[in-house]
């Protein structure tokens, strides 16, 4: 299209103003040629940034929008100055002008400096999943200037804040290092010793042979008697997969499940449940009949080994 333009302006007989306006829009267009280029190399640079873990996804994704800004901003500047527009008044117009918004967006800033904030303490990245107790807990899509896209798991997006996510105890679960399994198990009080120690040897062998859970080197992983309880015999049991998504992490913890149910119902104990003793208290009418003294001889009272001493 410039090609043409340009060529459309060489051949016509075009002269004064309209000679003019031709040359100008033609250098225009060049320069947006030019600055387009740049704005489309921006990407693939980054990309190779990012590639060799020198930064951050979230990083690469924030500086190549600030640059794809700072290269159009630049071009637009050219293509003014081009058609005789002085840009220096213009910047100092915006400057006062930038006070004045700065004035009406502090809020805009908050979040812009918490987003950058959160990208330098890589406190998340788009991929991540965190959890703000008792609030959010989804997936993060997207950290932008002002907000973060997180993707609940419902699939519905909520945009919180940058400052919110800055302001609050984040966590991080995609940073984990191992999925930890930690369940109280309840046998009756029927359970003998023995019993006991057999179930816990035997929970504990199938975790160490079993290639689905992997060793912590911070804490072993075991299934030991813990608590005698109001109602039963409690065991820990305790043990860590990798971090996997998770619909392999239940499968994980249903295989497990089977297999605590067999061992412990093949050692002859069963599990047990909360329950009370009631003790009903006998409410039926007295009978008068049954405590009358009718019939019954009247005792002789004798003062003779204790006579009367005296008023009392």
């Amino acid at each position: 299209m410039t090609i043409a333009l340009y060529l459309i302006a060489l051949y016509l007989p075009l002269a004064g103003v309209a000679e003019l306006f031709a040359t100008n829009l033609i250098k225009a267009l060049i320069a947006f040629t030019i600055f387009s280029a740049l704005a489309n190399s921006v990407p693939p640079i980054f990309q190779a940034f990012t590639s060799t873990a020198v930064l951050t996804k979230s990083m690469t994704m924030w500086l190549e929008r600030a640059a794809r800004m700072i290269i159009w901003v630049i071009g637009a500047g050219i293509i003014l100055d081009i058609f005789g527009i002085q840009i220096g008044p213009l910047v100092a117009g915006l400057g006062l002008f930038s006070v004045a918004v700065a004035l009406g967006a502090q809020d805009l800033f908050k979040n812009l400096i918490s987003g950058i904030l959160i990208i330098g303490e890589n406190r998340f990245q788009p991929g991540d999943r965190i959890e703000v107790p008792g609030q959010l807990h989804g997936m993060v899509e997207d950290i932008g200037f002002r907000s973060t896209l997180i993707r609940m798991f419902d699939t519905s997006p909520m945009l919180v804040p940058n400052k919110d996510l800055s302001d609050v105890k984040v966590i991080n679960h995609g940073n984990m290092e191992f999925r930890r399994i930690s369940w109280t198990l309840n046998l009756t009080y029927s359970t003998t010793q023995k019993q006991l120690a057999k179930i816990c040897e035997a929970i504990t062998q199938y975790i160490d042979a079993s290639d689905q859970f992997i060793v912590n080197p911070g804490q072993e992983s075991f299934a030991r008697t813990e608590e005698l309880a109001a109602s039963s015999i409690d065991v820990r049991v305790l043990c860590y997969t990798k971090p996997i998504g998770f619909t392999d992490f239940s499968k994980v913890k249903q295989d497990l499940i089977f297999e605590i149910i067999k061992l412990v119902r093949a050692n002859g104990s069963e599990f047990a449940f909360p329950s009370s003793s009631i003790y009903m208290e006998n409410t039926d009418p007295i009978d008068p009949a049954e405590y009358s003294t009718d019939g019954l001889a009247p005792q002789k009272i004798s003062h003779d080994s204790a006579p009367d001493q005296g008023n009392d």
